[in-house]
């Protein structure tokens, strides 16, 4: 086990991963409205009071607020999160009027809401581009080359040569889909469809649960079945492939997300597992620690997780917006103000309440509680 990153080294890994993931998807919004001739009034990273900032000719402020843990494009005309216009709308000029959000089409909004996650995805196709060209793609057979003894694949009767299809009725295209599916899942019943002889089968079996200390000290709970795979097959890519491969591998990471937050809401998995910024913080050094390599990849699983995030239809966040233009573009009007303000009351209240839980998270996670306990403990005696 190596030395855990210091507390300075991991400030600057988790600024070096969270500040331009940000500043690119505000970047998205921003240039999304400039397309449309929107004017941006401010582009902060970060929020709360103005640490520094600059006003360019388009009368833009470009400033950083004094918490980094986000930040925000406010259009002419947008003033707050709801989207209502400003009171004194109605009164602008006809031309300024033009360039504030709310003079645009619906389609035109939408866009420029959406393109705030789609830079994230962007980013992170872009720099999986770059590991599938440098390094290749794995499309290794579902095919069990080996089975260890006494394991879940086992005494479900498995034997190698066999081919896995599907598991839990998903198709299983590779042995990689195979692993990305088994080890989010620990401890669940799955019903496992496989190919013998070109005879096709089924058995059911419980994913076993393996517990797995790294480097640094963490412990997941990893899914595993107890089976190898026949031969690694390492597939060189070439530039005009790549993108696909890219946006596969993004695909199945959604994918993985989509599907872990299932298991939350079902309760198949514990709301304890999830983490905040905290989390990220620590596994930003932690990455950082072991080369470029790890450090880019979680950049491009972080630009995605933002991106995901940002597009689940809460108020508040851009999927939030996005729900309710799709809403006015069925109603053909808007939905009344004041449902859109306690909706969106509602979805702020929701994310505070998420960040809170997940903070209590991150301080039992890594043990800052009973740090804090003890200093507590020492200035009361």
């Amino acid at each position: 086990m190596i030395q855990t990153p210091g507390f300075l080294y991991t400030v600057i890994a988790f600024v070096l991963v969270i500040g331009p993931l940000v500043f690119v998807h505000e970047l998205g919004h921003y240039l999304a409205g400039r397309l449309f001739g929107v004017k941006a009034d401010e582009f902060s990273i970060g929020f709360g009071r103005e640490v520094f900032g600059v006003t360019d000719k388009r009368g833009t402020r470009w400033k950083f607020g004094w918490m980094p843990l986000g930040g925000y494009v406010k259009f002419a005309g947008d003033m707050d999160a709801s989207s209502k216009p400003d009171p004194e709308w109605l009164a602008l000029p006809v031309e300024e009027r033009a360039r504030t959000f709310q003079a645009k089409p619906i389609w035109q909004r939408a866009i420029i809401v959406a393109a705030g996650p789609i830079t994230n995805f962007l980013v992170a196709i872009a720099i999986l581009m770059g590991f599938a060209i440098s390094y290749g793609d794995l499309r290794t057979p579902a095919v069990i080359g080996s089975i260890q003894p006494g394991s879940p694949a086992a005494s479900a009767g498995l034997r190698e040569g066999d081919k896995i299809v599907a598991l839990a009725g998903r198709p299983i295209g590779t042995f990689e889909d195979m692993v990305r599916f088994v080890q989010i899942r620990p401890g669940q019943s799955v019903q496992v469809d496989f190919v013998r002889d070109a005879a096709p089968k089924g058995v059911t079996l419980t994913i076993g649960t393996h517990v797995e200390r790294d480097r640094f000290g963490n412990e997941p709970k990893i899914g595993r079945i107890g089976i190898g795979r026949a031969a690694a097959t390492l597939v060189p890519v070439s530039l005009i492939e790549a993108p696909a491969v890219a946006v596969r591998q993004t695909g199945s990471i959604l994918r993985m997300m989509g599907d872990v937050i299932g298991q939350i809401v079902s309760g198949r998995r514990s709301v304890k597992e999830l983490g905040g910024p905290l989390s990220i913080a620590k596994v930003s050094g932690e990455q950082m620690a072991l080369g470029t390599s790890s450090f880019v990849f979680l950049i491009a699983l972080v630009s995605i997780n933002l991106g995901f995030i940002n597009l689940l239809p809460v108020p508040v966040l851009d999927g939030g917006h996005l729900l309710f233009y799709a809403i006015e573009a069925v109603r053909r009007r808007p939905l009344e103000a004041q449902v859109q303000e306690w909706a969106f009351r509602g979805g702020l209240a929701a994310v505070l309440a998420l960040m809170v839980m997940v903070t209590f998270n991150d301080l039992g996670t890594l043990g800052l509680w009973n740090k804090l306990g003890i200093q507590l403990a020492g200035l009361i005696g």
